[in-house]
Formats: C-alpha cells, structure tokens, sequence
C-alpha cells in the first residue's frame, strides 16, 4: 500500500518537498510497478489494454 510503500519510508523538508516526492511516487506506482491485481502489468499498461 501507499502507506507501507511511501509514507512510511518518506523524509522530506517542507510541503514543496514532500509534493515532488508524492509526484514522483505516483508516477513510478502507475507507470513502472507491476501490480498483481493486474497480472503483472503496471496500472497504465492495464488501462491501455482495456481502451484499446
């Protein structure tokens, strides 16, 4: 989870910071990791293979 995954492992500065982190964050959860939910494939590749 979001809490396991992130937050608990999180060290930021100030709300500027921790707004680029959360950014990067979603990026890599919805673009790069694989999700079992999704047979190995990353919340982007699943919603792709839906629309196409």
């Amino acid at each position: 989870t979001d809490q396991e995954e992130f937050y608990q492992l999180l060290t930021y500065t100030d709300d500027v910071d921790l707004n680029k982190k959360l950014a990067e964050w979603e990026r890599f959860y919805n673009l790069d990791r694989p999700h079992g939910a999704f047979k190995g494939k990353t919340p982007y590749e699943a919603l792709r293979c839906r629309l196409v």
